[in-house]
This record gives structure tokens, C-alpha cells and sequence, in this order.
């Protein structure tokens, strides 16, 4: 009889699963509390382009509407913060949960890639922040008149901009989500070649649905997201899995499974 408390393959990684986002979320949580000291000085900066742009017109102050509407923004502020000091945490608990999956060569790989994966995230949220906002607050701004005057809230702002700001810093993962779809054996560089006219178009659609409705934003993330997908089948190129003839790929597969097995008798006599 099998044992009752021996766990199956998938309870396993349902397991696995819940304490990884245990781990994600006590990060987050520790980020909110250290960021919430400085919710004030967090929010001025976030509020910095906008503000800067609102200046050339005379007016660079944000309202509130509501009367605990700054508190919650604030709390909001303080967990976004939070959420991007604990990228590198999120980043290696994902990872970490893929990497059984990967080949014994193949998780050496993983550090690298978790560093790579929060430099390009911070880029991206770099990206959004420094070229993006400037230009697209402009754009908006040049609507204001005599008797039409921009009053922009707290809440209605730090909506936007968070969403922004995510949305950039996780396109800009395109390039290690290609190599590793790569490494993988999923796709290849010519298939990403192949099919690149269609990425292009998905590239400008996913941008109109993800930023505001004017075309210069909507370029300025479709732009760097071309330039991804070309870095990503350059990744692909240069660390995905090399073609081999029949008779390798069996071997490969009876060395894994070999390898696994290995695996299981040790976890059993321990």
C-alpha cells in the first residue's frame, strides 16, 4: 500500500507554490512598512514630471477630492514602493519555482537571470519615468485654455502613473522571457524571425490597450518593445537550444530521466 501522508507530484508544487507567495508576500509587506516612512517624500517624487510639466502653466499643484482620499493614496504609494524594493525577492521566488523544470546545466542560469530580470524591470519603470512621463504630461497639458485649467487628484494620478510604471517595467522583460522560451526549446530563433510581422503588430495593440489613448505614448512603449523582441532573438541566437539529430534528443532524455531517478533514490534513503 502506498504511504497515505506521501505527497503527490502535484500537491507538491501546490505546496511549493503557497510558500513562495507566502515569501513574495512578507517581502512586499516588509517594503510597504520601510516605504511608508517616507510616503510623502516618495509621493513627491512620483508626482515630479507631472509637476514640472504643470509649472510651465502656472499651475503645479494635485487636489484631493475626498477627505481620506490623501491618506489612501499615500498607503497606495507606500505599497507600490514596497512592491518594486521587493522585486528581487518576487523576481527569485519565480525563478526558483520554474527552475525544477530546467536542466541540471541549465540552473546555473538562474542567478544570472534573477539579476537581469530586476535590471531590466527598473529600466523599463526607468524608461517610463524619465522619457515616457515628461512627453505624454505635455501632450496633456497642451490642452489647457483660458477657461480650461487641468486640476489633477491625488488618487486619479497615482493610478495612472503606477500602472505606467509597472507596464514598462515588465515589457522590458521581453527579452529574457524570449531566451528562456528559447533555452526551453518552445521557440526558436527562426520562428521568432519568421513570425516578427506579427509581433510588430501586437506590440502596437497591447501599447493602445496599456497606455492612455494618444499616439505618442503609444508609440513610445511600442518603439522599445520592436527593439526587445529584436535583443530577445539575439538571446535566442546566442543561449537557446541547439537543434540536434534524433538520436541525441533520446539520449538527452534517457540522461534526464537517469538523472531524476538518481534524484528519487536519494530523497528516498534520506
Amino acid at each position: 500500500m502506498s504511504d497515505p501522508e506521501e505527497k503527490s507530484p502535484f500537491t507538491e508544487h501546490l505546496g511549493e507554490l503557497r510558500d513562495r507567495l507566502i515569501h513574495a508576500f512578507i517581502a512586499v509587506g516588509v517594503g510597504f512598512v520601510a516605504a511608508y516612512f517616507f510616503k510623502e517624500q516618495l509621493f513627491d517624487i512620483l508626482t515630479a514630471p507631472l509637476v514640472t510639466a504643470m509649472a510651465k502653466s502656472g499651475n503645479a499643484k494635485l487636489i484631493y477630492t475626498g477627505l481620506p482620499e490623501a491618506f489612501f493614496t499615500y498607503l497606495k504609494v507606500s505599497l507600490l514602493a514596497g512592491i518594486v524594493l521587493a522585486t528581487p525577492v518576487l523576481f527569485y521566488e519565480f525563478w526558483m519555482f520554474v527552475s525544477p523544470g530546467l536542466y541540471r546545466e541549465e540552473k546555473k542560469y538562474i542567478l544570472p537571470i534573477i539579476i537581469l530580470s530586476v535590471i531590466f524591470f527598473i529600466a523599463g519603470a526607468s524608461f517610463g519615468y524619465f522619457i515616457v512621463f515628461p512627453y505624454g504630461f505635455q501632450f496633456f497639458l497642451g490642452f489647457t485654455t483660458e477657461t480650461i485649467q487641468a486640476m489633477p487628484s491625488m488618487k486619479e494620478y497615482l493610478s495612472f502613473a503606477s500602472k505606467m510604471l509597472l507596464a514598462f517595467g515588465f515589457v522590458f522583460e521581453l527579452p529574457l522571457v524570449l531566451t528562456f522560451l528559447a533555452r526551453m526549446g518552445l521557440v526558436t530563433p527562426a520562428f521568432l524571425t519568421k513570425n516578427r510581422k506579427y509581433a510588430l503588430l501586437l506590440f502596437f495593440v497591447a501599447a493602445a490597450i496599456i497606455t492612455p489613448p494618444d499616439v505618442i505614448t503609444q508609440i513610445m512603449m511600442a518603439m522599445p518593445l520592436i527593439l526587445l523582441y529584436e535583443i530577445g532573438i539575439l538571446g535566442a541566437k546566442i543561449f537557446g537550444k541547439a537543434s540536434k539529430p534524433d538520436g541525441e534528443d533520446a539520449e538527452d532524455a534517457e540522461n534526464r530521466e537517469d538523472d531524476d531517478e538518481q534524484e528519487e533514490k536519494i530523497s528516498e534513503a534520506e
